[in-house]
């Protein structure tokens, strides 16, 4: 039975092992893995593994889905309270991101830029809301800019996100082979539903019905398997897709 127990240990390690070579985290993870395999494999699925999983992403999805629909503007007016009773960076943070939830992109954007006019002036998660933000309302240089920084800081923050972002917002500015070529990227790398319905979406937009249509099959084999779950986090995005491909 111990055997048994440290066979499971090793093969639980050997995984992350594997996820940590593809996401190419720094390799002192396999030392930790290897050398600690029931601590490091804890250790790497709170630190890494389940942040950067579909699993808590899609759970934060849903119970913030349900609470904006119960109130939708309870999250803005908390943020901005909380702001106006305490105006330091560490609520600017939230309020920006409450005003680019709310569609309010332009406040977002910016509420991020003065976020960033300061000692959190290199931080990824701000930047990474202020590219999201100025995407939003059009402002494709500046949603460059703050993407660029992020790929050169840390290529694996957030990476399928932000070569998603960077596909987009080079879509927005009117660079369809720089776009697709960074589409085709992302869905190399990735290869989620995500990029793949975001890369047909695109191509419909710019009329090119041959690249959309190619994206079709593999997205409707996925969806084929969806749980009801997996379709009420992914409704705005499918109703997204059927419109490209309506239209």
């Amino acid at each position: 039975m111990p055997y048994i127990g440290a066979g499971l240990h090793i093969a639980i390690a050997l995984f992350f092992a594997v996820h940590a070579v593809r996401s190419r985290q720094q390799t002192y993870w396999l030392f930790i893995l290897f050398s600690f395999p029931l601590l490091g494999s804890i250790v790497y699925f709170l630190a890494i593994f389940l942040p950067d999983s579909r699993l808590e992403h899609g759970a934060r999805k849903a119970v913030a889905a349900a609470a904006r629909s119960l109130d939708p503007g309870r999250e803005l007016r908390e943020a901005r309270a909380a702001f106006d009773y305490t105006p330091t960076a560490q609520n600017q943070m939230p309020l920006a991101q409450a005003q680019l939830e709310a569609g309010a992109a332009a406040d977002a954007a910016a509420t991020y830029d003065a976020c960033l006019n300061g000692v959190f002036g290199s931080d990824l998660e701000i930047r990474r809301g202020a590219a999201r933000a100025n995407l939003a309302c059009g402002r494709v240089a500046a949603a460059i800019a703050h993407l660029d920084f992020i790929i050169q800081s840390d290529p694996q923050f957030r990476a399928e996100e932000i070569a998603l972002l960077r596909a987009q917002v080079l879509g927005a500015s009117g660079r369809k082979d720089e776009a697709r070529a960074a589409f085709e990227d992302a869905l190399a790398r990735f290869g989620s539903f995500t990029v793949r319905a975001e890369f047909a979406i695109w191509a419909a937009s710019v009329g090119d019905t041959q690249l959309a249509a190619a994206q079709r099959p593999e997205l409707e084999r996925v969806m084929q398997r969806w749980t009801r779950h997996n379709r009420g986090l992914n409704a705005d995005l499918v109703r997204r897709l059927n419109a490209a491909y309506a239209a």
